[in-house]
């Protein structure tokens, strides 16, 4: 897939003043924390130049090939097994990271401390697991790809290429735009320039300087050492517009919309498990989701037993299950997870935001009629790992109340005025081949429409579901370059929390005939729910 390849360039001043270490915060709670100086202030240590030349070229994380969208074509009999095994994956970078953010003292000592310690180390366990892989697929008669062996290699990416918000002009999701019509509010990611001055070095995030020596120009920031800093935000009313107008409905345009009312998990229904991606494996996802729709979905959730889960939907023959991250506030506040993998233990720190709103809703087609869609169809939207594959299948989209038909963000969170709320939403693929309620990487068994609302390549419209969340958060500010309480959502923790890796989860679950009534409903252009 693609990859930006703009830069943003800001100034490095990420001179390590102490060691990272595990400290204990609000309660107990365990935080991974970076301490940072500038790298041009007076050095007298017997490091002397050098020392300050190794805090310039600091190790903000670490980015590794993600294998799981390399494997398109795995048999059925290896998926398991497979998933499995990218969960294993997921696991080693998430324990190279931390090691990585808890040596920050031993980097500034030896250059190579990062090759030699972590990134070579890493290579070679992940060799050990794409081996079988190739196992995995061979023995069941499959063919693995010919290049699986070259993603074991990890790489290091400086403190001022991670992405943090300042590839200016935006993207197109990989040729997947949705035309303005299919999205929340029309929004299309393209042309994103997103106000000035975002590019603003570190932060200590809500005055969480919890060494007294933290100073402006941290590498990562964040309450838990890995972000946001910031960059990662923007003040929407300076934002360019960018929301194109919708195309125009043929002549026989699905323009129903079916809405089904789920809440927002008052109930606080969470788990860090992904029973899409590592079904099996207990907190495969690295971060908490909220859930509404079926209340019985986690790692070892199936099939089998989804039509037993029970639904918070008011129509109860709505099963589906609607899951996504959730947004956290860093204003020095823990919630129940700090000491819990997936959370404070992986660098998704403080307190958890319900939503004042999710409204879940199913769109038609501008060009056509739409088929419903299959029993246990799964669909992920956006891209957790945006940080390393680059944007080519973000699909995250950040705005606020007031600003929805004018600005969406992909690569910042908003800053929204007085008396507006953070809104992200998310607009899923409206194509299916026809055949497959899941891939191997899945991905290819659905896509996006074109600009004009078509589907390509012999795949059938399907009902878009469009997901709209609406979040009241005290606004974050930015004094010096830092930015003082600011909210993320949770993901892998070596994706640095960048809006982009915002993304979001579905699984189609319904029983009395809900499928045709929704796919008639926006195929007759009515408004049902």
């Amino acid at each position: 897939m693609g990859r930006n390849t703009r830069k943003r360039r800001s100034p490095l001043a990420i001179k390590v003043t102490a060691a990272s270490a595990a400290l204990a915060l609000g309660g107990g709670g365990l935080i991974w924390a970076n301490f940072y100086a500038s790298a041009h202030e007076s050095n007298n240590d017997a490091w002397g130049g050098n020392r300050t030349k190794a805090a310039a070229a600091q190790v903000a994380t670490i980015s590794c090939p993600d294998v799981g969208q390399k494997l398109t074509n795995v048999p059925d009999k290896a998926r398991t097994d497979v998933a499995g095994e990218l969960s294993n994956l997921d696991r080693q970078i998430t324990e190279a990271y931390q090691r990585l953010a808890t040596t920050r003292d031993a980097q500034t000592r030896d250059a190579s401390f990062v090759q030699n310690s972590i990134l070579q180390p890493l290579k070679e366990r992940r060799q050990n697991i794409l081996d079988r892989i190739k196992l995995e697929i061979t023995r069941v008669g499959g063919t693995a790809p010919g290049d699986l062996d070259t993603l074991a290699n990890c790489t290091g990416t400086p403190a001022d290429q991670t992405n943090a918000g300042g590839q200016q002009g935006g993207q197109d999701n990989g040729g997947q735009q949705q035309g303005g019509d299919q999205q929340q509010g029309g929004q299309d990611n393209a042309g994103q320039q997103q106000g000035d001055g975002q590019q603003q070095g570190g932060q200590d995030n809500g005055g969480q300087q919890q060494g007294g020596d933290q100073q402006q120009g941290g590498a990562v920031g964040g309450q838990a050492g890995n972000g946001p800093v910031a960059a990662d935000f923007v003040d929407i009313t300076k934002a360019q517009a960018n929301v194109k107008a919708k195309p125009r409905n043929a002549r026989n345009a699905a323009k129903g919309t079916f809405t089904t009312r789920c809440g927002v998990n008052t109930n606080k229904n969470h788990n860090t498990d992904n029973v899409i991606v590592a079904p099996g494996v207990k907190n495969g996802a690295h971060h908490l989701h909220d859930y509404v729709g079926n209340q019985k979905i986690d790692a070892f959730a199936s099939n089998d037993t989804f039509l037993q889960g029970g639904s918070s939907c008011q129509n109860k023959s709505d099963l589906s299950s609607y899951y996504w991250p959730v947004v956290r506030v860093q204003d020095g506040s823990q919630d129940f997870d700090q000491n819990n993998d997936g959370g404070g233990k992986e660098g998704n720190v403080g307190k958890i935001l319900t939503p004042v709103q999710a409204q879940i809703k199913y769109v038609g087609s501008p060009t056509g009629k739409v088929v419903a869609m299959p029993q246990f169809l799964r669909i992920i939207t956006g891209d957790a790992k945006t940080t390393t594959n680059g944007l080519a299948n973000a699909n995250a989209h950040w705005s606020c109340t007031g600003f929805e038909n004018k600005v969406q963000l992909t690569e910042q969170y908003p800053i929204c005025p007085q008396g507006s709320k953070v809104v992200r939403s998310f607009a899923f693929q409206s194509c299916w081949d026809g055949q497959n309620a899941d891939s191997a990487n899945h991905r290819t068994h659905v896509a996006f429409a074109d600009a004009n609302g078509n589907c390509q390549n012999g795949f059938k419209a399907i009902p878009q579901l469009t997901m709209r969340l609406v979040y009241d958060i005290a606004p974050p500010t930015i004094e010096n370059g830092q930015v003082k309480n600011p909210y993320a959502v949770d993901g892998f923790p070596e994706q640095l929390h960048k809006p982009s890796t915002d993304h979001d989860d579905f699984i189609a679950i319904t029983k009395n005939g809900l499928a045709n009534k929704i796919a008639n409903c926006v195929n007759r252009g009515q408004n049902c729910s």
